[in-house]
């Protein structure tokens, strides 16, 4: 084994025989000592070198072991460093207060070799068995996260296998999708800098409200092509089977979302795809509810929804806010419409 490779224990003690002796007790073993004078040489020497063990006096000048061992647990790249305080004092009290800063272990002074030597390998056992937990952990975090994101990605690829069978009978462009993603995500990120919405709209639901909102009309996928052929020309039986695509589509993706607690994606896009025409005064469907009843994501895409189809309708959209302002506390919550209105020359059109 190289030196690189050998365990390195870090001796701390200005006095030097103290040094050579553990210097030697620590070669003996089979390991590389690390000798310094003071406090101030081990806090650099730590910086620099992979320590897996620290072994320091307790009474030197300046700085004593008791602040080392303090300087040496607040440090995140340093307190799981195993430390074993050296000293003549023997006091309950000075024994105490070592382990009070969070110190393994106290040998005092004149040490035995043989006790050096069974507690510098318990205390490199531990850390090593520490360190092999801590790796363990990690991969364990990172198999379950990367399984999560296997399985929600699989959950989405249904969805959008089941989304582009709506988008093919209802007539959707992919223009027109990747418009309402952008536009419902500059919305979002503009009430998430409200008093009223800040602490609703969190950074994920960023990341999340664009997609979710292509699946607002999932439930189209069980409303007939012939009544969806008949877009803006229904009869009132035709619309009454038509508003039951809210609750279909929301039901699907809740089904999806069965005992997988950690898919907020399904959760916001079952919400949207509910409540996306409720209105705010109650007006709405599936369920006439009303106010802040209605999910803020839901909201959103409603504002969204509704500004895209009046803004790219020939006959309509020069009139589009003035159309949408008379709707205000009616179909819309007057704050959410102020806040679009502000931003609403950001939108991609």
């Amino acid at each position: 084994m190289g030196d690189t490779d050998k365990v390195k224990i870090l001796v701390v003690d200005d006095v030097e025989v103290n040094r050579f002796t553990l210097r030697d007790i620590i070669k003996d073993m089979g390991y590389m000592p690390v000798l310094t004078e003071n406090g101030e040489q081990a806090l650099k020497v730590v910086e620099i070198f992979p320590i897996q063990l620290i072994i320091t006096d307790i009474a030197m000048p300046e700085m004593d072991g008791y602040e080392l061992c303090k300087r040496i647990k607040q440090n995140p790249n340093t307190r799981d460093i195993p430390l074993i305080f050296i000293s003549a004092f023997d006091s309950p009290e000075d024994v105490v207060k070592g382990f009070e800063l969070q110190g393994e272990d106290y040998i005092t002074k004149p040490f035995i070799p043989e006790v050096v030597r069974a507690r510098i390998k318990v205390h490199l056992s531990v850390f090593e068995t520490k360190r092999k937990l801590q790796e363990m952990n990690q991969k364990l975090q990172t198999s379950v996260s990367e399984q999560m994101h296997q399985m929600d990605s699989e959950k989405k690829n249904v969805l959008y296998a089941l989304l582009r069978v709506v988008k093919e009978g209802v007539q959707y462009d992919a223009e027109a999708i990747e418009r309402k993603e952008a536009n419902c995500r500059t919305l979002a990120e503009a009430l998430q800098l409200t008093n009223e919405y800040g602490d609703v709209i969190s950074d994920r639901d960023l990341d999340t409200i664009g997609l979710a909102s292509d699946l607002c009309d999932l439930g189209y996928v069980a409303v007939s092509a012939e009544i969806l052929s008949h877009f803006g020309s229904m009869t009132d039986a035709e619309f009454e089977i038509m508003k039951n695509h809210t609750t279909i589509g929301a039901n699907i993706l809740l089904d999806i979302k069965k005992n997988s607690k950690y898919n907020d994606f399904v959760t916001m896009a079952a919400e949207i795809a509910k409540y996306h025409h409720e209105n705010w005064d109650g007006s709405g469907y599936p369920n006439r509810v009303s106010g802040e009843q209605i999910p803020i994501s839901a909201q959103i895409v409603h504002i969204i929804n509704d500004y895209d189809a009046l803004y790219h309708n020939p006959d309509r959209f020069k009139d589009a806010m003035e159309i949408m302002e008379k709707d205000v506390g009616k179909r819309y919550n007057p704050v959410v419409f102020q806040v679009f209105q502000k931003i609403v020359r950001q939108l991609k059109k």
